[in-house]
């Protein structure tokens, strides 16, 4: 771990796993502010607004990957990560944690790079600090610099050999189907970003358990894990995607559980950034690429 300078602030930490590097604030977050490949572009949207700013009441969206809690609401999931975080090491992972807020709720992100597999690895925690027990689900959004998002849907099935739904697509109230960033295929779904477009977000249940961000020829690639029969928030959700005109996220989430006094809820996911990408026309060639990337790169 070196401490470098970055986006206004002095001190922050960037960790390498063979040719990848990312930042991660330390008098702020906790948040992963850079991930590209060493001398190359961030992958990540950073907020010039919000660069090098501490403290203060005031929520700052600052950009890159963060942790939020789920369902989302504005006292709780909004809560601003303005203040510092305490960095250790830890059983081989550097782990950056958060103050207590004022609903005794800590945030922490313990990242591993294993070199051997070529990823990060990186596990989410929120502790509940508090005098009872909470209900919650882990969630991590990632912002990214552009480019298309693209997941999984359920394999197909015919009407005599299921007739339960396998496909479940959760909608907001600004979600609009006909959106032409959207491509709605049989096996695979695309949200493009666009820098003249507004607000756009799904929610559905990836059990393949992967997701990833295409752009510039580069494939940020999310593992995560599937919890068998989990009651996932947002009617089901364990993958969201959003856009609007300044960044396009990759957000994976972990079930609705009942976090003890003094315990914490944990939700992993992997990263690999693969170079030399091309999106595959066509819904078939698209999937078959996709999976053959994430088959070789497990959670």
């Amino acid at each position: 771990m070196e401490i470098v300078e970055f986006g206004g602030w002095k001190r922050n930490a960037k960790l390498v796993c063979n040719d990848v590097e990312m930042i991660v604030t330390l008098e702020v977050g906790p948040r992963v502010i850079y991930y590209g490949f060493t001398g190359g572009p961030n992958e990540f949207v950073v907020h010039e607004k919000d660069l090098g700013h501490t403290g203060g009441d005031d929520f700052h969206s600052y950009g890159g990957h963060r942790l939020w809690i789920a369902p989302e609401e504005h006292l709780r999931t909004l809560r601003p990560d303005n203040d510092a975080v305490e960095y250790k090491e830890e059983d081989g992972s550097h782990v950056f944690t958060s103050p207590n807020d004022e609903f005794h709720m800590q945030k922490e992100i313990r990242i591993k790079a294993d070199t051997a597999g070529d990823r990060f690895i990186l596990d989410h925690r929120i502790y509940n600090n508090g005098a009872y027990p909470v209900e919650l689900a882990v969630w991590a959004p990632t912002q990214c610099a552009g480019g298309s998002v693209l997941f999984p849907q359920a394999p197909f099935e015919s009407h005599d050999g299921r007739l339960l739904p396998t496909r479940p697509i959760v909608m907001w109230g600004y979600t609009k189907i006909h959106d032409p960033r959207w491509t709605w295929g049989d096996r695979v779904v695309r949200l493009r970003h666009d820098t003249g477009l507004g607000p756009q977000k799904v929610g559905t249940m990836v059990e393949q358990g992967y997701a990833a961000c295409a752009n510039n020829g580069h494939v940020f690639l999310k593992r995560f894990p599937v919890v068998a029969g989990g009651n996932y928030p947002d009617f089901g959700c364990n993958f969201e995607t959003f856009t609007r005109f300044d960044m396009i996220e990759i957000e994976s989430l972990g079930p609705m559980v009942t976090v003890p006094i003094g315990e914490y809820a944990e939700h992993r996911e992997s990263w690999y950034l693969i170079r030399d990408q091309e999106i595959p026309d066509g819904d078939d060639a698209c999937a078959g690429w996709l999976d053959g990337l994430a088959a070789l790169r497990p959670l």
